[in-house]
């Protein structure tokens, strides 16, 4: 059997997947000078030139067209929490199995959402800006007082969405007292520590509201101005998951009005975004990064790990050629 891989994964990995495999060709997505993953045009010339029967992606288009024009997989693991980038439902026509990673960045999305909360509470980008335009001179303004925001410590902090994500980011927050709560049918075992709540009750009641919900028919715009206008006065809203799960005309209005206190977004509707999509960002109660908070070094270890541990379960399961066990 022979193996593609698109994704980034670590050396080690890679040789373990050697010893699986007949044939491995490695050739991640960085190696495009434009970065992002490869199109469907660059990923089916990838499939016919090195004919795999299984491929480890990450960011590249596997659409319906590719999957159709290219029958020779029996498997493609996506080293994502949701495989977004696949035709799943042409995968299930053909007879493709698809494995995912999830968690695989649960540990860099929950550290730098908490950092961005302490960035917002305590003003570090104003003074930024402030030691850097020259405004710090003897007798002007003193920084302690301008610049004095609020503690994260005993913030009630309410999850939308509580998988591992949200589950990882409680669990840090914890140890600076925060109180926890969360709305997820879908979550049974947690901690007895969390209050389980209805979503009305997480919006109202809490210091900061975070979103951490898939893209689904039912999740669209769920977060909508009924909701929004729940929340107090001085509440932060997060969103680290997904735009679309947001009205953002609402929170927008919401922001404007300053009903709230602010808001820290990682995702919006159009990345690379758009005029109108900007608007948001440059409102003086916005924190706007650029979809980074799943982006640290050490996501490429989780997922080959996570990776390599369900390719071998696989191959268990599936083939009976003590060859590539």
């Amino acid at each position: 059997m022979k193996l593609l891989v698109t994704a980034l994964m670590i050396p080690q990995c890679l040789e373990e997947l050697n010893s699986y495999f007949s044939k491995v060709v490695y050739k991640p997505w960085t190696i495009k000078e434009s970065g992002g993953g490869f199109d469907q045009f660059e990923i089916l010339d990838m499939l016919n030139t090195y004919v795999p029967d299984v491929l480890i992606t990450e960011l590249d288009d596997i659409n319906a067209n590719v999957l159709k024009s290219y029958q020779k997989l029996k498997l493609i693991g996506d080293c994502r929490a949701t495989p977004v980038n696949i035709d799943m439902k042409a995968c299930r026509d053909l007879g493709i199995e698809v494995l995912c990673t999830p968690a695989r960045n649960a540990q860099a999305v929950a550290e730098l959402l908490i950092g961005l909360l302490i960035n917002f509470y305590r003003n570090v980008q104003e003074s930024i800006k402030w030691v850097e335009n020259g405004k710090w001179i003897q007798g002007g303004a003193e920084p302690y007082n301008l610049f004095m925001g609020n503690e994260l410590f005993g913030k009630k902090i309410g999850f939308v969405g509580f998988g591992a994500v949200g589950q990882k980011t409680a669990h840090i927050l914890e140890g600076i007292d925060c109180e926890i709560s969360f709305y997820d049918p879908y979550v049974d075992a947690v901690k007895n520590t969390y209050k389980r709540c209805d979503i009305e009750s997480i919006f109202a009641d809490n210091d900061v509201v975070s979103i951490h919900l898939p893209v689904l028919d039912s999740t669209l715009k769920m977060i909508d101005e009924n909701l929004l206008n729940l929340m107090k006065e001085d509440a932060v809203f997060v969103n680290t998951a997904r735009s679309a799960v947001i009205d953002m005309k609402a929170l927008q209005k919401v922001l404007e009005s300053k009903k709230i206190k602010g808001a820290i977004l990682d995702v919006l509707d159009n990345e690379p975004p758009t005029p109108k999509d900007l608007e948001i960002a440059k409102l003086p109660n916005v924190l706007l990064t650029p979809h980074i908070c799943g982006a640290s070094f050490e996501v490429t270890t989780h997922q080959s790990l996570i990776m390599n541990e369900k390719i071998k379960q696989w191959m268990k399961d599936n083939l009976f050629d003590k060859e590539f066990l």
